[in-house]
């Protein structure tokens, strides 16, 4: 079996989540001494959102600034203090746009606020930005998959 490629981006994306699971384990290691702590509602979803900011984190570090989506979601993470709603104008009154292009511009939209940095971007960038994201969520689902798969007690 071939050596993975280090500079793939797969590669760089486990390393930056291993470490990242590394230091939030070793900040908060499960007990089992008192496993109610550690299981509870807000324990885990606790333990989920840091899982969550460190897998989009390593994937957009990987990436690293070249992409919109990957400065958005860094910086997104960074200001999470901050308020996230983003206020957007509308489109305007009907009367300007044929209902396809209503229709079409509501597909778009949509886009927008589920590619992070999507709403400052012109539909073809958005377009090639949402693939590119694509291809990363794919490599990160991937990767957790494969760790879950390694870390999961057998049965």
């Amino acid at each position: 079996m071939n050596s993975p490629n280090p500079n793939s981006l797969k590669s760089r994306f486990t390393k930056g989540l291993v470490k990242a699971l590394i230091r939030i384990n070793k900040n908060h290691p499960r007990s089992s001494s008192s496993p109610s702590i550690s299981s509870s509602p807000r324990e885990i979803r606790r333990r989920y959102h840091k899982i969550k900011t460190a897998a989009n984190a390593s994937m957009a570090c990987a990436v690293g600034t070249r992409r919109a989506w990957s400065r958005a979601l860094l910086w997104k993470i960074q200001n999470q203090a901050r308020n996230s709603g983003v206020v957007r104008r509308s489109i305007g009154s009907s009367s300007h746009y044929s209902m396809k292009k209503i229709i079409e511009q509501n597909k778009v939209n949509e886009l927008r606020k589920v590619v992070p940095g999507g709403e400052g971007m012109d539909t073809w960038s958005l377009l090639e930005e949402t693939a590119h994201y694509m291809k990363c969520l794919t490599t990160q689902v991937k990767v957790m998959r494969t760790i879950v798969e390694i870390y999961s007690p057998t049965t």
